[in-house]
């Protein structure tokens, strides 16, 4: 009876060992043929846009490595929530991947109800892109630096405004959190894009904004804006004369602009790893980097790892920035 038990134990062992052998076999053939077919790449935003720019030249590029093409579609809607969520729920073979930006790490603390969970739902793959904003004033603005900015804020308390792109956005939360570490309080204008929201600073009807460098710097190079820094910790390339924020007036202070790559939880590691090798080739070619560059944006490469703590970081910056300010979407 005893030896019996022993065969059928050690059977039982042998068919777990089979299966799991067959499993990992499987996996590593799934990833040595990826991709075998199209591979759609999500953008949660109009066509045109940053955003957009940035998947169709890392699309094309990741065409021509793999011999399979790379898919842009776009999802637009609801602060870039509806073209997650439809990733979030996709079969996690490599084949759906989403674009996310900022204000995917800014949502989870924004509105009650997503239908996903940033941090739980997806398989980092690799950080795409950074890069700063830009405030912009309306040259009336008697304010030329942000030390001025400051003194004139703390002077006025209440009377500055600035414009943004929407209730959330993070042209919205980059200016409450410089409110916040400032010690002032500018009344929040949002508006239903960058477009509008600058026409109005253009014009005089509200005073400022925190803006993506493709949007703003046209203006300001036309003389219908004036800047005063740019967000990042260093220096832009596009814009080497404008000071940071944080050398001007605000030490410490940080709010990036970024793209990542993302695939749904589940994702064998092995096509994980496929795609960030493939990104890693991408991202270091002269011409992606100076299309970027263009864009107002840095390329940036870095492991799912590094990505995937990055993502916690950002989440974990932005929550606060979101409490502070009382803002809230359903």
């Amino acid at each position: 009876m005893h030896s019996f038990l022993r065969f059928f134990l050690a059977r039982e062992r042998l068919l777990v060992l089979g299966a799991a052998l067959c499993l990992a076999s499987a996996a590593a053939a799934q990833a040595q043929g990826y991709p075998a077919k199209p591979v759609k790449l999500v953008v949660p935003y109009p066509p045109g846009g940053p955003t957009d720019i940035v998947a169709r030249v890392v699309a094309q590029k990741l065409s021509e490595q793999t011999g399979q093409q790379f898919i842009v579609d776009n999802r637009a809607g609801a602060g870039g929530n509806p073209g997650a969520e439809l990733v979030a729920h996709s079969a996690p073979d490599g084949y759906t991947l989403v674009v996310a930006t900022t204000a995917h790490a800014i949502n989870p603390s924004l509105f009650k109800n997503l239908g996903y969970q940033l941090l739980k739902d997806f398989a980092p793959v690799s950080q795409l892109t950074s890069g700063p904003l830009v405030i912009v004033a309306n040259p009336a603005l008697p304010a030329n630096n942000v030390a001025e900015l400051i003194a004139l804020a703390k002077a006025r308390p209440g009377e500055l405004n600035f414009a943004s792109s929407g209730n959330g956005q993070s042209t919205h939360l980059a200016a409450e959190l410089f409110d916040s570490m400032a010690g002032v309080k500018m009344k929040h204008i949002p508006y239903k894009g960058s477009a509008p929201a600058l026409t109005d600073v253009i014009a005089g009807q509200t005073q400022l904004m925190f803006d993506t460098m493709l949007s703003a710097m046209p203006h300001v190079k036309s003389g219908k804006l004036k800047a005063l820094a740019v967000t990042s910790p260093k220096r832009s390339p596009v814009a080497p004369d404008l000071p940071t924020v944080a050398e001007s007036g605000l030490p410490g202070y940080e709010a990036i602009a970024w793209n990542g790559l993302l695939a749904p939880a589940g994702t064998p590691p092995e096509v994980v790893a496929r795609l960030n090798a493939e990104l890693r080739k991408a991202l270091a070619l002269p011409e992606v980097k100076d299309k970027f560059e263009a864009q107002g944006f840095a390329a940036s490469w870095n492991t799912p790892a590094a990505f995937g703590g990055f993502l916690q970081a950002e989440v974990d910056k932005w929550a606060k920035v979101v409490k502070a300010s009382g803002a809230t979407l359903d």
